[in-house]
């Protein structure tokens, strides 16, 4: 089903959020980090490899890349990745909410906490709507 042009206008806004987001002043390649991680838990494959390849593009080693699914366990990542990507597996999961926002501010401004939630949920969405929706890859 080609959903995007069925709801051009819906499907237009999340991309519009989704650019919004990429201009908002947060590391660009910690997003596309977030993102990867939100579609590897989701099992979208197309976006897993949209995402890995816009890291690749960022200049990220591939080495890093095969490491997410295990970025608790390596020391590849630095803790503000770490805290990101335990943000986006909280915001998923529903669980773990007040020990890892605390730490987050630590990091992140408040602006950047937003963009960041904004980022993990539109990625969440786009997932589901590419993995129900969408023809197979």
């Amino acid at each position: 089903m080609n959903y995007k042009e069925i709801a051009k206008e819906t499907i237009g806004y999340l991309y519009k959020a989704h650019t919004s987001i990429r201009k908002s002043g947060i590391d660009e390649r910690l997003i596309a980090l977030v993102e990867l991680r939100v579609s590897q838990i989701n099992g979208c494959a197309y976006c897993c490899s949209y995402h890995a390849k816009e890291l690749s593009n960022f200049g990220i080693e591939q080495d890093i890349i095969n490491r997410l699914p295990g970025w608790k366990y390596t020391n590849v990542f630095n803790d503000r990745q770490k805290l990101a990507l335990g943000w986006a597996e909280a915001v998923l999961d529903n669980k773990d909410y007040a020990v890892i926002k605390e730490k987050l501010k630590d990091r992140f401004t408040e602006p950047e906490m937003v963009e960041l939630t904004a980022s993990i949920t539109l990625m969440n969405a786009l997932n589901k709507l590419r993995i129900t929706l969408a023809e197979e890859d």
